[in-house]
């Protein structure tokens, strides 16, 4: 079956735009250029911008000096889709904890690495930011924490890719039987955890660093079943 008019339109131009040949920042053609230019109808050359908008690829604004503009890319936004397709795929019989724990290795262990190299003053005050009290009651709160402090080390990397990959394992939705079993003194360690790698990141000890992270997900691998 044929795809949509608007489909079709809107591959054409994601394709130039994730090729390179059209820049971030740089204005698409108008939209009765587009309908020339394509043969198609107005309403069908909208649909494909909104489409495209709705992915985070371009930018339309109003006014004079208005138009469809290519997005600057944006790791948290474009994460999105995959954090759609991630959580689907957590969801199904094929895929477990585990799994989640064998990625999580893969990325955050070089990560911590590269983290502590690259870091900026900034960067460390956001991932010291991150820290929580672990005797605090609210579950949320501290699991809004790991994720913050995880993703902060993932973007003092200077690698936009490790913050775009990253993303999706933080948002991965398991049973309630996994937190609701967790081991006495569980955030105490994940506390410990944390401020060992910042501790490492603030000497930019690499070796120490990726040391760390891979003792904190060996924690994790046993403790949440």
């Amino acid at each position: 079956m044929r795809p949509p008019a608007y489909q079709l339109l809107a591959d054409e131009l994601r394709a130039d735009i994730t090729s390179g040949r059209l820049q971030p920042g740089e204005r698409l053609p108008p939209e009765p250029e587009l309908c020339v230019k394509t043969g198609v109808s107005r309403s069908t050359v909208r649909e494909a911008l909104r489409l495209l908008a709705s992915q985070h690829l371009i930018v339309t604004t109003r006014g004079v000096t208005g138009g469809s503009f290519v997005a600057h890319p944006d790791a948290e936004k474009l994460s999105e889709g995959l954090t759609t397709g991630f959580t689907m795929l957590t969801n199904s019989n094929g895929v477990g904890l585990a799994d989640l724990l064998e990625l999580r290795r893969a990325l955050e262990v070089p990560a911590a690495g590269l983290a502590a190299v690259r870091r900026d003053e900034h960067q460390l005050l956001e991932i010291r930011g991150a820290l929580f009290d672990p005797e605090i009651d609210d579950f949320d709160t501290k699991l809004a924490a790991h994720t913050a402090f995880h993703m902060a080390v993932a973007k003092a990397t200077m690698n936009p890719l490790f913050e775009l990959v990253a993303r999706p394992l933080y948002h991965a939705k398991f049973g309630e039987d996994v937190t609701e079993n967790l081991p006495a003194g569980y955030w105490e360690q994940i506390d410990a955890d944390h401020r060992l790698l910042l501790d490492c990141l603030m000497i930019r000890d690499a070796d120490g660093a990726t040391l760390a992270a891979a003792r904190h997900l060996d924690y994790l691998a046993t403790a949440v079943r």
